[in-house]
């Protein structure tokens, strides 16, 4: 076969390859076969990763049997509830463009064929997207699962319960104890958190653009489907790899489309528009997903709402047929000439597919709520454009005016939350935790979580340009673009400013008299912003506005 990774015999490339794979065992048939790469993002920090091991074996096994080299290489491995503790949650997104260059070095620096890689928590799976579409090379992702849950007196309690406990507990709803207690149960095994977070959303985000196996997402961690469906990635790849199919053959403006047109029918988390705008920054590809979502607006309805959009389960989706049961009643909105790894077309790929039964997936004439699910605001206070999740229970009508409370920290908002100083109608505004001002998106969700918790929900809004979870619910703005620390109006917003949220007209203003918006931006000068070292250094210095997917660029490009 003609493959890239096949050198010359008798070159140096040649000759260093082999001394070094002989030592590794590699016999020599195996030398020229198709080289895959299996992207294993396996931790001892997070359960998350911990069975991608198990996985990665499945695959490795799979890719031998369909006649490829299979090479196991490791990334980082960012999980956002345990590397948010440092940085005041610095590192998580930067971690996502980390793991494309840690891909990139790892397949392209030895030149190998194709890749399998094993997405898990939030930022795997848009980093192994991003990666794909940058380095073009024949890609599989194989989607590692949603976790188990526990129960607590009586009840299933996930990780969402335990987020938002925080703030039951300053409101008296909850003790310490119940929070310890809900702790020890919620987590009851691998995979990632069971709601439409980010995690799961993205998985259904990989299916949706064809990235993926049919079939595979949302699917539960350790069980015999994922594990055959993998094995199913492992023979597909190395097909993929001698017909030289491509990502940026799948990855085209209408698969964009679509996977967002699944995102607003499912109210997915609002991080997903950042990852698919990733996505195509790194493939070259002309899509601006906000563009999409408003022009989508009002067009597709919700037909699940899964926790936290409501009280339907992950599991449900999984039974009720995953992805493939969302896009075959989403069809008549659909474009079904887009291609995905299996060969098919959308239109072929759901010839074969059942419509669901009535139920737990609502249709188009009859949902589970009207939506939209996601919208995109702008106004004086976003000029570049905010998002807000409304899921199921966000009123679309909903108009909310109230004073401002500015804080440059969660830490100094929780502080506020719990001695009663934030009321309700006040609107919360975190500040200056943006890609640059953060940097790489300090957090505001463990807030956002405490805020929806407690007995102040729905009766303050919070408006940030920092990090927020796919768990978080609410009235809640994020992504404000541009953010404080690029010169976004976020950056002149004072204690007791009114702020207005108005959804009918999909805006977001900050009302100031006549003339002092100008005064105000126009005395800012250059946005300032505290400058880091190390990785965060780095990723501050080349980091892209959210509105561009938030990647890794020189100046000069």
């Amino acid at each position: 076969m003609n493959l890239r990774s096949n050198f010359p015999r008798g070159s140096t490339l040649w000759a260093l390859r082999q001394a070094q794979w002989r030592a590794l065992g590699i016999p020599e048939a195996d030398m020229d076969k198709p080289k895959i790469a299996i992207v294993n993002a396996s931790s001892e920090l997070s359960s998350c990763f911990s069975h991608l091991d198990k996985v990665a074996a499945a695959v490795k096994h799979a890719v031998r049997e369909a006649g490829g080299l299979p090479f196991e290489v490791k990334t980082t491995a960012p999980s956002d509830f345990i590397h948010c503790a440092g940085s005041a949650g610095s590192y998580i997104l930067p971690s996502r463009d980390l793991m494309v260059n840690d891909i990139e070095v790892s397949v392209e620096g030895p030149q190998l064929d194709g890749m399998i890689c094993l997405a898990s928590c939030d930022k795997t799976a848009p980093a192994q997207l991003m990666a794909a579409a940058r380095l073009d090379l024949p890609t599989i992702l194989v989607i590692g699962g949603y976790q188990a849950c526990g129960v607590f007196r009586g009840e299933q309690v996930d990780i969402e319960d335990v987020f938002e406990g925080v703030g039951k507990v300053g409101s008296g709803e909850i003790s310490l104890d119940d929070l310890d207690c809900m702790s020890r149960v919620a987590v009851a095994g691998p995979g990632v958190c069971a709601g439409m977070g980010t995690a799961n959303s993205m998985h259904i985000m990989s299916e949706a653009l064809g990235m993926t196996m049919p079939g595979s997402a949302p699917i539960a961690a350790e069980s015999e489907a994922m594990y055959d469906l993998a094995r199913a990635a492992g023979h597909r790849i190395v097909e993929l790899v001698v017909a030289d199919v491509r990502p940026r053959s799948i990855l085209s403006p209408a698969a964009f489309r679509n996977a967002v047109t699944v995102a607003l029918s499912l109210s997915t988390s609002i991080n997903v528009l950042r990852h698919l705008q990733a996505v195509a920054e790194e493939g070259g590809i002309p899509v601006n997903v906000y563009d999409i979502v408003s022009e989508l607006d009002g067009r597709v309805p919700v037909l699940c709402a899964i926790k936290p959009n409501g009280a339907g389960k992950i599991e449900q989706l999984d039974d009720a047929g995953g992805t493939l049961a969302i896009m075959k009643r989403l069809a008549p909105l659909l474009d079904m000439t887009a291609p995905g790894v299996d060969g098919l077309t959308l239109g072929e790929r759901l010839e074969t597919v059942l419509q669901p039964e009535a139920g737990f997936i609502g249709t188009l004439d009859a949902p589970a709520a009207r939506g939209p699910s996601l919208v995109v605001l702008k106004g004086s206070l976003a000029p570049d454009g905010a998002i807000m999740k409304l899921g199921t229970t966000t009123a679309p009508e909903l108009c909310f005016e109230g004073p401002a409370r500015v804080y440059a920290t969660q830490a100094d908002a929780f502080a506020d939350l719990e001695n009663g100083t934030i009321t309700a109608g006040d609107v919360v505004v975190l500040s200056g935790l943006g890609v640059k001002g953060g940097p790489g998106v300090a957090s505001a969700s463990w807030f956002a979580a405490a805020l929806a918790g407690s007995a102040l929900a729905g009766r303050t809004a919070l408006i940030t340009d920092g990090q927020l979870s796919g768990l978080n619910r609410g009235l809640v703005v994020g992504q404000v673009m541009p953010e404080a620390a690029m010169g976004g109006p976020l950056a002149i917003v004072r204690n007791g400013d009114l702020i207005r949220i108005d959804l009918p007209a999909r805006r977001v203003d900050l009302l100031l008299a006549e003339g002092e918006y100008d005064e105000r931006l126009s005395g800012l000068g250059e946005p300032t912003y505290v400058r880091r070292q190390g990785w965060l250094g780095l990723y501050q210095r080349l980091v892209t506005p959210l509105s561009r997917g938030g990647v890794l660029r020189n100046e000069a490009e």
